[in-house]
């Protein structure tokens, strides 16, 4: 799986202000509206109750909150770059700047977990994070996160 398959680019959005986790969370099911379709109260009830179970501040400045519920009927996704890093209650306790958001149907076993390690791998990557962080533009931002794609496809 692709990025290029879970995100489109009117999915990233960039630069963000958020000045906390509940605040982004809100701000990430109000897009998922305008972008996907998807309704905001369920949105943002299915993210808040996936950090219920443990923060997804996964390290080095990255989140990856994701959710899974029956409103969405594949696996989508929307990254984010925010102008000032947020407080996430992250593992390292960094705070984070990069944020990759992954919305997924109840049933989508291998699929969500596919996407998260797509994603995660992604965001792993110290170049590609550099990349990330050195552009706002929403654009360039996609282009980073889906080059692997192209490359592959060449």
């Amino acid at each position: 799986m692709e990025l290029s398959e879970i995100v489109r680019v009117d999915a990233v959005r960039s630069p963000v202000k958020a000045t906390s986790k509940k605040r982004l969370l809100q701000n990430l099911s109000d897009m998922a509206d305008t972008v996907y379709g998807l309704p905001t109260a369920s949105t943002y009830k299915a993210l808040m109750e996936r950090e219920a179970l443990g923060p997804t501040g996964v390290g080095r400045g990255v989140a990856i909150p994701h959710a899974r519920f029956d409103e969405v009927d594949r696996v989508v996704g929307f990254f984010i770059r925010l102008e000032k890093p947020i407080d996430f209650e992250s593992v390292d306790r960094q705070s984070v700047d990069l944020v990759f958001a992954l919305f997924a149907p109840k049933s989508a076993g291998a699929e969500h977990l596919k996407a998260l390690a797509r994603v995660s791998r992604t965001l792993r990557d110290e170049r590609v994070c550099a990349k990330l962080r050195s552009t706002f533009d929403p654009a360039a931002l996609y282009a980073i996160l889906t080059e692997g794609s192209a490359e592959k496809a060449a």
